[in-house]
């Protein structure tokens, strides 16, 4: 059997067996195995679809609207997409050549770096990221070049640093506001001047902007919208997070019709078109949910406030993330690496997040608390880290 495993192994891409597995899930899978374990590790909300999303999605099924839709998604869909966007956040797209809705974000960031990237070419990726960005570069045959920002910053990314790690390999910027795991969401001022070295140097961003909906203090500023960054601009969102749709795999990709023509190749032959279901629910997100969307909001950031301030007291520190639902508190005054924090508060507290350093380099002496969980779970969370906090300082 061993020789057999080994034999199988050895015919793997190379490539492949060089992409570590998501950090984030190691320690999704951990907690799912023991028992009174408060998660703070998974991202996903935990607000149920709301009523009329999900009625849509039932009736499309009960219609029999169960074929194949236009491989760039249902028009209608597209057409809702546009006119929320160009509402929102003062962009204009054509429905017809410059989006296409995809199985969740995930898919669309998939489909913009493959559609741009060739072997050797370096995509430079604001740090801390979602674990999937330098994996994606990577198998796309691409070299992620990762930029580090600081907790003294915000983890907003220093435009020098930007601009130092350019080389004439360098395709694109990928960045990610409201950020996961951070929180950070950037002003408008810095938005500009991040731009400002994309246009000078003649690159392409990749914008993640799956948070936009949840940003607290201030309206969303898509990068997209900055003076000059509309035709070199990949924007990447969907309605997983603010529409508490996860499971329904919802995503869109905005762009230049160039662009989303190349990435359309890639999604007719793998993936053909996302889930009509999902797409018939996703269409009545946007007709009936947005009340909801704006009720969620709210109620995250209540949480937000409560668990910003109690790792605080705790003696954590921690900045008031602007957008997202991830607090990043440094546990550095501790003594541990986030790896042995993050396994000995599972293990003494059963209280799960995500270590750092998972998220690169950058976010080393940190861990991802998502505050998507209800005020009571995230009370008797804040009582046990401050009980693990005060037992187990090296300092």
């Amino acid at each position: 059997m061993t020789d057999s495993v080994s034999s199988l192994t050895s015919r793997l891409s190379t490539t492949v067996k060089s992409v570590p597995p998501s950090g984030i899930r190691k320690f999704f899978d951990l907690a799912a195995n023991m028992e009174g374990v408060i998660s703070l590790g998974v991202g996903e909300p935990d607000f149920s679809t709301p009523w009329a999303i999900r009625e849509a999605g039932v009736s499309s099924l009960e219609r029999g609207r169960t074929s194949y839709t236009a491989n760039a998604g249902l028009y209608e869909l597209r057409e809702k997409i546009a006119t929320y966007f160009e509402r929102k956040y003062h962009v204009q797209y054509d429905p017809e050549t410059e989006m296409i809705v995809t199985v969740g974000a995930s898919e669309g960031l998939d489909l913009a770096i493959r559609s741009i990237v060739d072997p050797g070419d370096e995509v430079i990726i604001v740090e801390p990221n979602f674990v999937s960005y330098a994996p994606l570069v990577t198998l796309a045959g691409g070299k992620p070049i990762p930029v580090k920002t600081t907790l003294e910053n915000r983890f907003v990314p220093l435009t020098e640093a930007i601009e130092q790690a350019i080389t004439p390999k360098t395709k694109a910027v990928l960045t990610s506001f409201p950020n996961n795991p951070t929180g950070t969401v950037l002003t408008a001022k810095e938005s500009k001047e991040i731009c400002d070295v994309i246009k000078r140097n003649d690159l392409l961003l990749i914008s993640d902007e799956i948070y936009a909906e949840l940003s607290y203090d201030a309206a969303h500023t898509s990068m997209a919208s900055v003076d000059g960054m509309r035709e070199r601009t990949i924007l990447i969102s969907g309605l997983s997070k603010a529409f508490a749709m996860t499971g329904w795999r919802m995503g869109y990709v905005c762009a230049p019709s160039v662009i989303t023509q190349a990435m359309l190749k890639i999604h007719q032959y793998a993936i053909m078109c996302a889930p009509s279901t999902a797409q018939y629910a996703a269409l009545a997100g946007f007709n009936e949910g947005l009340v909801e969307v704006e009720e969620m909001v709210e109620t995250y950031k209540q949480r937000r406030n409560f668990f910003v301030t109690s790792m605080r007291e705790i003696g954590l520190d921690c900045h008031q993330p602007g957008g997202a639902f991830y607090a990043f508190p440094s546990i550095k005054k501790t003594g541990y690496g986030s790896e042995e924090f993050a396994q000995k508060l599972l293990e003494g507290e059963q209280v799960a997040v995500v270590p750092g350093h998972v998220f690169g380099e950058g976010g080393e002496g940190h861990i991802r608390c998502s505050y998507a969980s209800s005020m009571k779970q995230l009370q008797t969370a804040v009582e046990r880290i401050d009980r693990f906090v005060n037992r187990n300082s090296k300092s």
